[in-house]
């Protein structure tokens, strides 16, 4: 399935194809219900001790006429969040040290898990999103056989990923901490939901 949605990526980026205009775009996005969780460091996996992660439900509309995948790109880079993907979510649990992640549903439906073993199990559908701030675990506990999920970057940020060991926690657990807020969110550019709740660097 990767392979082919990487190709349709392309193809879409060049001819436009079942990609949706910035007119479209503008109709397509929707208030979303807003919910946010912390986590705390649980010796494995740092979590972020500067932000939540923020869930969108139902944050975009996503009309058979276009792409779902294609929406969620040009929603993402039109907000300055880049390096787009399309795939699953990884069914091993992991984090992100050096980079916040936004994950949003194109098509099915998943069950993950946020914050590592001791946080919290979430079910996600199509139109829903989740930003996922530096150092927080997140993994695919159970996912739909259609589920497609279009993940994108901030511009300031390095793409690693690391694993539930006490060496890599202990090697990231301040680095995690100096990572800074997007100026834009994702979704809804500088006056966003991400932007009123990530307030300030205070733990």
């Amino acid at each position: 399935m990767t392979l082919v949605e990487d190709v349709k990526a392309s193809v879409q980026r060049v001819s436009g194809w079942r990609r949706p205009s910035v007119e479209q775009l503008a109709r397509l996005v929707q208030s979303p219900r807003i919910a946010a969780f912390r986590f705390r460091d649980d010796g494995f996996i740092p979590n972020s001790p500067l932000w939540p992660v923020v869930v969108y439900r139902s944050a975009v509309k996503l009309p058979r006429s276009l792409d779902p995948a294609a929406v969620w790109e040009a929603l993402f880079e039109s907000n300055g969040w880049g390096d787009t993907w399309r795939n699953g979510i990884y069914d091993y649990l992991h984090y992100h040290s050096q980079i916040h992640e936004v994950l949003g549903i194109a098509r099915g439906s998943a069950t993950v898990r946020l914050g590592g073993n001791k946080g919290r199990i979430v079910k996600f559908k199509a139109g829903d999103a989740v930003v996922i701030p530096a150092g927080t675990g997140h993994q695919c506990l159970s996912a739909s056989r259609t589920f497609l999920v279009v993940g994108a970057y901030p511009p300031n940020g390095t793409y690693d990923e690391c694993g539930p060991t006490v060496e890599e926690h202990d090697r990231n657990v301040k680095v995690v901490r100096k990572i800074g807020r997007p100026r834009k969110d994702p979704m809804f550019g500088s006056d966003g939901p991400l932007r009123k709740t990530w307030k300030s660097r205070k733990a």
